[in-house]
């Protein structure tokens, strides 16, 4: 028998190296949770999406797998400034804390009612934490409020493994969507619903993020214990705008403006799920979310228009070749 006729093809010795790769990398993953918890913060989940593409085929040159990092080096600058300018505020004390207007608007917006404590009293009691066990839709919306801490990055990952430009027109977007909002975040500090309950502002609500997950099958919410499985740890008045809400609507609308489907306007479920999800358990007001669709509208038109205009002059420069857009720290290219 010959040695071709033992050997696995290269397509066989292809998937064996996914599989046991992709193997590897996931009990390495899952010892980690199990050591330092969920990754929460931009920064540990890039790093693991890149041991992902490591594991995916180790077989590659070094000098392949280190192409990401020398093309995420300027998210992972603006990564930086974020993940330690979350608390800036609270740092310099120059700005107080807002707290009544939030609630002022959202009761004008429903005629008097406090969407949180309404959405609170109909779907898990009141008080929350204590009257009912969780149900079906606390399971559905707690994974979508942790989907927030790597959704956007999967899908910057997808684009840099398969059109690099489109990556980089994705992360001008998102970049300037993260980094506008922590500029918000240091000027104007907010409350968000359970901290004005906490505080005596509003009725009685409770941050109930990690129900769905950690609660199941129980009737005693663990409080802050849930929580804290599940949510970074940050500013706590970093509220204006709603981040959660403003990502989930960027993922939405980049995948209806990319895809050719007419499924695609299902996407909308997403960030319709997750804006549902910040006010029940307490984490956003209905304005904070108005605020972080308007900023990601804002960010989208106003690159398209940029892309566009830059498209126009190189097209009307005679002889000049098509440049593959670059990205610097500040998201521009």
């Amino acid at each position: 028998m010959s040695d071709e006729a033992v050997r696995p093809s290269s397509g066989v010795l292809d998937v064996m190296v996914h599989v046991v790769g992709m193997a590897v990398y996931l009990v390495g993953l899952w010892l980690y949770i199990q050591v330092f918890g969920l990754p929460k913060q931009a920064i540990e989940v890039v790093i693991c999406i890149w041991l992902g593409t490591v594991a995916w085929d180790v077989r590659r040159p070094v000098r392949e797998h280190l192409l990401f990092l020398k093309d995420w080096w300027p998210p992972f600058v603006v990564f930086l400034a974020y993940l330690y300018s979350r608390g800036l505020s609270d740092d310099l004390g120059v700005f107080s804390v807002h707290v009544t207007e939030p609630i002022k608007f959202d009761k004008w917006l429903f005629g008097g009612t406090l969407p949180t404590e309404w959405l609170q009293h109909h779907l898990c009691g009141n008080p929350c934490e204590r009257s009912m066990a969780p149900r079906w839709y606390d399971v559905v919306l707690t994974t979508v409020y942790y989907s927030h801490f790597f959704a956007a990055l999967a899908v910057a990952a997808f684009l840099w493994k398969r059109n690099r430009p489109q990556w980089v027109r994705y992360m001008r977007r998102y970049l300037t969507v993260i980094s506008l909002a922590v500029v918000c975040f240091v000027v104007y500090p907010m409350a968000p619903p359970w901290m004005a309950s906490r505080d005596g502002y509003i009725g009685e609500v409770h941050r109930i993020t990690g129900r769905g997950w950690f609660d199941l099958g129980s009737s005693h919410g663990s409080g802050g214990t849930t929580q804290q499985h599940v949510s970074a740890v940050g500013n706590q008045v970093a509220a204006m705008p709603s981040l959660h809400a403003g990502l989930a609507i960027l993922v939405a609308l980049w995948g209806i403006t990319q895809l050719r489907s007419r499924w695609r306007w299902a996407l909308l479920l997403y960030p319709a799920a997750m804006m549902l999800m910040l006010v029940y358990y307490a984490e956003h007001y209905v304005l904070d979310e108005i605020a972080g669709a308007a900023l990601v509208a804002g960010t989208m038109v106003g690159w398209s228009a940029w892309e566009r205009r830059r498209a126009a002059a190189a097209a009307a420069e005679p002889g000049a070749p098509d440049a593959e857009p670059e990205l610097d720290a500040a998201g521009a290219g």
